[in-house]
């Protein structure tokens, strides 16, 4: 016992950066404890609703399992560094983890084997030094480019109800394509509104991923093309989305003529659709944090408790959720 804690205590005071991470090779492996299995769950943006439903779901998953879960915010590669040295000094099996970096993947890789804690990545995948995913780590992630292509399609069909020609419809994408994911889905959403004859698209890049950041992007993009009266609006997520349609309600450009498809299903979203006068934001492509929460987490817990290993990639699908379908959706998705 007494050497395994002079080993994790050299650890411990060993690191001041992420990139020394790999240092851990020849580290003393820590002393197994027998309290039950610790799991940690390690998010990006712990403020954002997402990543508190999957917080919320790998608990459920916790207290039916009956593991230990440590929930940990790491918004930066310092943060990421200390979350995992906190998750190794308390004895954790293994980690789940959405990096604010995907690139960070080696380090994070390489932390791991060196401290015998098993990974999962969710929602955004790691990356290796090649610029490949690593395909030694399971991952439970979004079909991007398909959950915009969902997106994409549910614009224009709604468009078509309304009888709205391509010629007069502008497509605002606010973009966020530094994150691959984000890239992915307005990418997809964009593809299938070109097919389906809708093809002025305009991109507005954001410097954050919220509504003040969309807000900001938009604005400008809505006031140079005045001379469009009807516009679609794309984003990586929901509060993306609401940025855009609160810019073009800024502007004075009436709900009836701006189609905003968002992407999570977050109370941004749920917010937005049970206004009682119907705003831009016209429908959401609602995500299952329940998968990606429970799921991951159960997981984790079998390959450290039974050594089962998770299937290497796992992507999930989403749901269109409107207004009118928006209560039977989030029912169903609450029981599932």
């Amino acid at each position: 016992m007494a050497e395994g804690v002079t080993g994790r205590r050299t650890l411990l005071g060993g690191l001041s950066s992420v990139a020394g991470i790999a240092a851990l090779g020849g580290c003393t492996p820590r002393v197994t404890q027998p309290r039950g299995v610790r799991i940690g769950f390690v998010v990006k943006m712990p403020q954002e609703q997402w990543f508190q439903d999957e917080w919320r779901f790998a608990r459920a998953a916790a207290r039916d399992l009956g593991f230990s879960l440590i929930a940990i915010g790491a918004e930066d590669g310092d943060r990421v560094l200390s979350a995992l040295w906190t998750l190794y000094a308390r004895y954790a099996g293994g980690f789940v983890i959405c990096t604010p970096d995907p690139r960070l993947g080696p380090a994070i890789a390489g932390f791991a084997a060196h401290s015998g804690m098993k990974v999962m990545s969710v929602d955004d995948r790691l990356i290796g030094p090649d610029g490949a995913p690593i395909a030694a780590i399971p991952h439970v992630g979004i079909s991007a480019d398909a959950i915009g292509r969902v997106a994409g399609n549910a614009a224009a069909d709604e468009a078509v109800r309304r009888g709205w020609s391509g010629e007069r419809t502008g497509i605002l994408r606010i973009a966020y394509d530094s994150l691959d994911t984000g890239r992915e889905r307005t990418g997809g959403a964009v593809t299938a509104l070109r097919t389906r004859g809708f093809a002025r698209v305009f991109d507005a890049p954001q410097r954050t991923t919220d509504t003040e950041g969309a807000f900001t992007a938009a604005a400008p993009i809505l006031t140079a093309h005045a001379d469009i009266d009807r516009w679609i609006v794309l984003g990586l997520n929901d509060e993306t989305v609401v940025g855009g349609v609160r810019a073009a309600e800024g502007l004075r450009i009436a709900p009836a003529a701006v189609i905003g498809i968002g992407i999570g299903g977050s109370e941004a979203a749920i917010a937005e659709l049970s206004k009682p006068v119907p705003t831009g934001f016209f429908a959401t492509v609602l995500l299952s944090a329940q998968r990606h929460g429970y799921d991951t987490a159960a997981a984790m817990f079998a390959w450290i408790r039974d050594a089962r290993a998770p299937a290497p990639l796992t992507l999930t699908s989403g749901t269109l959720m409107t207004r009118a379908t928006m209560r039977a959706t989030l029912a169903r998705e609450a029981a599932a």
